[in-house]
């Protein structure tokens, strides 16, 4: 078979498909959990609690000085939300959920005008 005959069998089975397509509906039923769920998901990354992003560490030590660094935070800059975490035996002030480096570098240059000891880091994610 030579290119013209397989060019001409192409495109009359090319029409052949065309008249012989198709056409329907579709409906999906989705349960009402699913969109609670996603709601769901959305505030713990928003709160850090599931992430494979970056955050932004302010503070690492005591409960007390924990306390009061997150409270200088939110009334200084309060952007982006800040959480304490716990590993033993010292609280961390973390700040923000940021999925790439650069969201969380862009908000360090802003955070670091009160609080210049702040650094960016990968937290490993939690179980």
């Amino acid at each position: 078979m030579n290119f013209k005959h397989f060019f001409f069998v192409s495109i009359i089975f090319s029409f052949v498909g065309f008249g012989y397509s198709q056409q329907g509906t579709l409906q999906i039923n989705q349960d009402e959990k699913i969109t609670e769920l996603l709601r769901l998901k959305s505030n713990l990354s928003k709160d850090n609690k599931i992430s494979d992003g970056y955050t932004i560490q302010l503070y690492y030590g005591e409960l007390k000085e924990a306390n009061s660094v997150i409270r200088n935070y939110n009334r200084s800059v309060s952007v982006w939300s800040a959480t304490i975490e716990y590993e033993t035996p010292n609280y961390k002030v973390w700040v923000g959920n940021y999925s790439t480096r650069l969201e969380a570098d862009r908000a360090l240059l802003e955070i670091q005008k009160s609080f210049p000891n702040a650094f960016v880091l990968k937290p490993e994610r939690r179980q």
